[in-house]
């Protein structure tokens, strides 16, 4: 018998004839959405380099483009034969993971070569400390001023931010009365950035102290960003915890790499220590290894190449140190000499950059923008960090000395003249 097709409505073909149906829009994730569109800086700027003028960039934070440091032959351990062969583990290289606390024992903190967690970056690390801790909709506390990064670390995960402050009038002092009202329901973790970027400061002992039993007391982890940590000026006062890492009373994942410790970004290498009560650290570290199979993104050349490149860097450390501080002394005398009390720098424990506390005769993009027209230097205006209130601006310190010295100056004393009117 044949076999008979019923039709309920037309086919498609028909149904839609001169009757076109419009195609579907692809939409994109709502947490991709950002403003994408240029600002008034951006405009200034790109006015400025059209003109062909030469710019000094106080913005510049990439260490390979300052020449710090000859790095031919720290990357040429990349070359090693092994890393013809792929042979994959989550957590890292075992012998990477050694050289890590090795790094750590060197500075007197022990750290424990199983309680190491290689990753790709420290951003990748912030990713996947948020996949581990945290659902969607929970918020992790964040400090202001800190970089921005960190919010759109936090949007590719679906989690919120939560500022707590710093204390300016106190020498940037975490506010822990602030942070224990902010931390809620749904709070999992307490980022710290250690030293701070942009304001240099180390965290005291006694709040850091305070900080883990509050952590302990609420199950809330501490996410700790180092990676400027080899860089105080100087030695530190007593008072200020020069590391997170080694035994701590709550779960504490403690972030650095290869980006700040050797000036080499391009390598692509981070790590996560961590530490806290046993039970927690290893049921932490066994989440860890699964998100980390997931990846599986740090690549084998640089694993095997990390010992050798590790065991290098004393000479470049001190050569970023010298640059810095350098250019800090320079920023010093530029302001001694031609700031006449409208320019302050704040002080700072460490890191590579410097806070300028201006005059509030114009907003921050308006400094921003008539130190580019007038004189062709680019810095951050304060904001772009979170600064407490108006009227900050952030240099780098990692130009050539006498490129910077000389910007100095005339940075210094072009808001001097915008004081005075001119």
């Amino acid at each position: 018998m044949e076999k008979r097709v019923i039709l309920d409505r037309p086919p498609a073909a028909e149904a839609d004839a001169g009757h076109a149906r419009a195609p579907r829009p692809l939409r994109f994730a709502a947490r991709t959405g950002w403003d994408l569109s240029g600002n008034s800086l951006a405009s200034v700027l790109a006015e400025a380099r059209g003109a062909g003028r030469a710019l000094v960039d106080f913005t510049e934070s990439n260490p390979t483009r300052c020449g710090i440091v000859e790095a031919a032959h720290l990357i040429a351990p990349l070359g090693e034969p092994r890393g013809e062969r792929y042979a994959p583990l989550p957590l890292g290289d075992p012998a990477a993971r050694a050289a890590v606390s090795r790094y750590y024992q060197e500075r007197g903190l022990d750290v424990d070569p199983s309680s190491v967690v290689l990753t790709a970056s420290t951003s990748e690390a912030y990713g996947w400390l948020l996949k581990l801790l945290a659902e969607r909709g929970d918020d992790v506390l964040v400090p202001v001023p800190s970089y921005p990064l960190l919010e759109y670390l936090a949007c590719l995960e679906d989690v919120a931010l939560t500022p707590y402050p710093l204390l300016r009038e106190e020498g940037w002092r975490i506010d822990l009365g602030a942070l224990e009202r902010a931390a809620g329901e749904r709070t999992r973790a307490v980022v710290l950035v250690h030293p701070n970027n942009p304001t240099g400061s180390f965290v005291r002992r006694d709040d850091a102290a305070a900080l883990e039993a509050c952590a302990r007391e609420r199950g809330l982890a501490l996410i700790v960003d180092e990676v400027f940590g080899d860089y105080a000026h100087g030695d530190l006062a007593p008072d200020r915890l020069p590391s997170f890492a080694g035994a701590r009373q709550a779960l504490t994942f403690v972030l650095s790499g290869l980006s700040k410790v050797m000036a080499l970004p391009q390598l692509k290498l981070g790590w996560i220590a961590v530490s806290g009560p046993p039970e927690l650290a290893a049921a932490a570290l066994e989440r860890l290894e699964v998100i980390a199979d997931t990846y599986l993104s740090v690549g084998t050349p640089v694993q095997l190449a990390l010992p050798e490149i590790l065991a290098s860097r004393a000479p470049v450390q001190r050569a970023i140190l010298s640059r810095v501080q350098a250019n800090l002394a320079a920023l010093d005398a530029a302001i001694a000499a031609r700031a006449g009390g409208a320019v302050r720098r704040l002080p700072i424990d460490g890191g590579w950059y410097a806070t300028l506390e201006v005059p509030r005769v114009h907003d921050e993009d308006g400094w921003v923008e008539l130190l580019v027209r007038d004189e062709g230097i680019i810095v951050h205006p304060g904001y772009f960090f979170d600064m407490p209130r108006d009227g900050f601006l952030v240099v780098g310190l990692l130009l050539d000395p006498d490129v910077f010295a000389e910007a100095a100056l005339r940075l210094v004393g072009r808001i001097a003249r915008a004081i005075s009117g001119e």
